[in-house]
């Protein structure tokens, strides 16, 4: 198993890239171009989150950990676009919006920690 495999928030994140797929596939009114952005943003969070794991520097760790939570600001945007737009019920669209920022949470924490640990070994 990879270590990536065994964090929370891989699996929070892993959770979340499942349900944004469904809703993908189950609107046909999307253009591509959101369709493609709100996929690759949500695939992005898990993919960096795995990345980051291999990393052997916190500094590394920790680049790729912003960069997940920047995925999860980037479909929360997204998501908040579409609501307007009317293409996202208010209800899948808090829904969707509490797990991003679930994630968002977890992320600045691992964050946080890996600052605090690198600030201490200098």
């Amino acid at each position: 198993m990879f270590d990536f495999e065994k964090l929370e928030v891989y699996k929070k994140a892993k959770a979340f890239n499942k349900v944004i797929y469904a809703f993908l596939k189950s609107t046909k009114n999307l253009d591509s171009i959101t369709r493609d952005q709100l996929r690759r943003a949500s695939f992005s969070i898990m993919l960096n989150l795995a990345e980051g794991t291999s990393r052997f520097s916190k500094a590394d760790r920790r680049n790729f950990m912003v960069i997940a939570r920047g995925s999860a600001f980037e479909c929360v945007a997204i998501l908040d676009f579409l609501q307007d737009e009317n293409l996202l019920e208010q209800e899948k669209y808090q829904l969707y919006y509490r797990d991003a920022e679930e994630l968002s949470k977890m992320l600045f924490a691992m964050i946080r920690k890996l600052e605090t640990t690198n600030k201490k070994s200098v």
